[in-house]
């Protein structure tokens, strides 16, 4: 069984930065892709970034130059670094795992992440 716990996320000024993280446990091999997603009450869970077993990246429009998704394999954990942060931001930021031999989507709690004025 696999289980996907998120953490780094809390207060932050606008234009400062966050590093979430999602570890990953109880997995044998390696996810095809792991990715970002984030909520805002009352809207639909928007893809944020997404990284591929072979490295490849995806951004959301809306944070590209600011936002980078990175992966530790060693750790089987995902990070996004987030940089410049907007209020527009504010949002409950989940970690999703395309995982197993016959994927099954997997979905961490999620952590919120607050961008004040």
């Amino acid at each position: 069984q696999v289980q996907l716990v998120e953490s780094g996320g809390g207060l932050v000024q606008a234009g400062g930065s966050l590093r979430l993280s999602c570890a990953a446990s109880g997995s044998i091999f390696r996810p095809k892709a792991m990715s970002w997603y984030r909520q805002v009450p009352g809207k639909q869970r928007e893809l944020v970034a997404a990284i591929t077993s072979a490295g490849s990246t995806n951004y959301a429009d809306s944070v590209k130059d600011r936002f980078t998704i990175l992966r530790d394999n060693a750790k089987n954990t995902v990070y996004l670094q987030m940089n410049s942060l907007k209020p527009e931001d504010t949002a409950v930021y989940y970690c999703n795992g395309l995982i197993g031999v016959v994927p099954k989507t997997y979905w961490g709690q999620g952590t919120q992440v607050t961008v004040s004025s």
